[in-house]
């Protein structure tokens, strides 16, 4: 049986959950270092986990943290200014960090549709909430 299966069939069991989770926090924050003293599988299997999917987002960190770091709001900001039509700014973002960026504003560009979206930004705004259409 392979880590990713026994990982999925320890998930289930409350105590690995919690240390796995914990460690997964701990792997999206680029300034933690792995605990490589520590025997608990569960949390070095979630650290791994959050390490992989923080730099599948945010570039290697042996290439350096960059200034902003991209979080799974910002990806969903970006899918949600591409089904808008709204532009979007990149500065502040490493040349790694925009390619990823775009992919999110694109996939929400291949969504979009004026006439649903007009309706949105007029329900957005009833409520109170502005959106730069820049």
């Amino acid at each position: 049986m392979n880590t990713t299966t026994n990982t999925m069939k320890n998930i289930f069991n409350p105590i690995y959950r919690q240390d796995y989770l914990e460690g997964y926090s701990k792997g999206l924050d680029p300034y933690s270092k792995v605990k490589s003293d520590t025997a608990n599988t569960a949390f070095n299997d979630g650290f791994n986990s959050g390490r992989v999917d923080y730099e599948s987002v945010n570039g290697c960190i042996l290439d350096g943290i960059p200034k902003k770091i991209i979080t799974e709001k910002i990806l969903e900001e970006f899918l949600m200014a591409g089904l808008l039509g709204i532009n979007i700014d990149t500065e502040g973002y490493t040349h790694f960090q925009i390619s990823v960026l775009v992919k999110w504003y694109q996939s929400g560009i291949e969504k979009y549709d004026p006439k649903e979206n007009n309706y949105l930004l007029d329900i957005l705004e009833e409520n109170g909430i502005e959106l730069n259409h820049s």
